[in-house]
């Protein structure tokens, strides 16, 4: 319980509601015993030193093991105990202590119906943790759509002007502390037209520079060059990638993979995942799952606890989720760990019921009670530290799964394709405003 907060009664009682009070020989107050002997000067003079001690806990806790202990504290429960008191207020929002507590999984960012960009706690409740309409943005930039994440850092296009006109600007942002820095642009050779996708590679745990990815294709078809950024030179490097000919990167795909220092992309066939230090100089192909139940349903990838995971749910079949994990990266091993029925998750009795299933394509035929519809079930993020997993009906839902204990809590009550976020308040690497 942080100082100065007590418990309150939950519901108000009158004097004449209280039963005589006793008072036991070991529970007694000085204080309480000497106050009616006590002059009403004497009273005064204790009640305004209470006060003062009361008004500067954070002068005197502000180091030492209080100071400690809260820095080991979740961010989320720091602005929690911000609400006990304006000591507390300033204490808990001290940057040392700030950038010190752990961080986890806040919540997610995500496009609504309207196209607009929003951000749900992972809780469901409360106001957001951030702002997503970025206002620190908003005062050079018309038009912002985020592009990717990573590790606390939102990788965005920006336009000056409306409606994607005139040029554009690639900006790394962090929106907790509203600190950016924009990129410079990527130069291709004067006699090819190529276009860039970029993807964001940041380690919180190194948070001096961050790095950004750049896949140049022409079309659909990969040219084979790949742009690499580092923070700490302020500059692109180009290199010609190794990976093997005919390698097509999934550029459609949200789920990018930066985990010991090297980006992991998925591939447009669904064989293998493909990945590239960031120096540029170590190139691999790790080939997918043998036991994938379809080869034409997506394979998505994620990061928990340190290890690559790789799942898929075989929508025209069963709805049946398979998540593996990444044993070893030398043989390229992968072991099942988990298998989920995703409609008993989202069933709701007398509610849901399947009915049929599309052969040739990833829909599930449903009937909830009132109208018939299609639902495509989706699993779009894994949380970091632990084994819980989220999922979309695409539709009205969107929960998470406990893969432990096997409890299922609804986020919201819409469909969400969420970009896991995860705060971080390390001072934004060299060149940010």
């Amino acid at each position: 319980m942080p100082p100065g907060g007590g418990v309150g009664c939950r519901h108000g009682c009158t004097a004449q509601d209280q039963p005589p009070a006793t008072v036991r020989r070991d529970e007694e107050d000085p204080l309480l015993v000497l106050a009616p002997l006590a002059s009403q000067k004497k009273r005064k003079q204790h009640e305004y030193a209470q006060a003062q001690e009361e008004e500067q806990p954070a002068a005197s806790l502000s180091e030492g093991p209080l100071a400690e202990i809260l820095a080991r504290v979740p961010y989320r429960s720091l602005c929690r105990f911000k609400c006990v008191s304006k000591p507390w207020l300033a204490l808990c929002s001290s940057r040392d202590i700030i950038r010190r507590s752990p961080q986890t999984l806040s919540g997610f960012f995500y496009y609504d119906s309207d196209a607009i960009l929003s951000f749900r706690n992972l809780t469901g409740r409360g106001p957001p943790l951030v702002d997503p309409s970025l206002p620190f943005l908003r005062e050079r930039y018309k038009l912002i759509f985020v592009k990717g994440f990573c590790g606390g850092l939102l990788l965005c296009k920006c336009w000056k002007l409306c409606f994607m006109s005139g040029e554009s600007h690639y900006v790394v942002c962090n929106p907790v502390t509203k600190e950016w820095t924009v990129l410079p642009p990527i130069v291709f050779p004067a006699q090819e037209n190529l276009e860039s996708i970029p993807y964001l590679g940041f380690d919180s745990a190194v948070p001096s520079r961050f790095l950004v990815f750049a896949s140049l294709t022409s079309g659909q078809d990969d040219s084979g060059k790949v742009a690499i950024f580092s923070s700490e030179t302020g500059q692109w490097t180009y290199v010609q990638s190794k990976w093997a000919s005919g390698t097509h990167i999934d550029h459609a795909r949200k789920t990018r993979v930066f985990l010991n220092g090297t980006m992991h992309l998925t591939t447009r066939d669904n064989n293998s995942i493909v990945t590239v230090d960031t120096e540029g100089k170590v190139w691999r192909e790790i080939k997918m799952p043998d036991d994938l139940p379809c080869t034409n349903d997506i394979v998505s990838i994620g990061q928990s606890q340190g290890c690559l995971y790789a799942w898929q749910i075989h929508n025209p079949h069963d709805c049946q989720l398979y998540i593996w994990v990444l044993e070893d990266y030398d043989t390229g091993k992968w072991i099942l760990k988990h298998t989920v029925n995703v409609l008993e998750l989202f069933q709701r009795p007398g509610s849901v019921m399947l009915f049929a299933v599309c052969p040739d394509c990833k829909v599930s035929f449903l009937f909830d009670g009132e109208k018939m519809g299609t639902h495509k079930y989706t699993m779009f993020a894994v949380h970091p530290d632990c084994n819980v997993i989220f999922f979309t009906d695409g539709k009205k839902m969107t929960l998470s799964y406990n893969l432990d204990n096997h409890e299922v809590d609804v986020i919201c009550n819409e469909s969400m394709y969420g970009l896991p976020y995860i705060p971080c308040f390390e001072e934004f690497p060299s060149g940010g405003h």
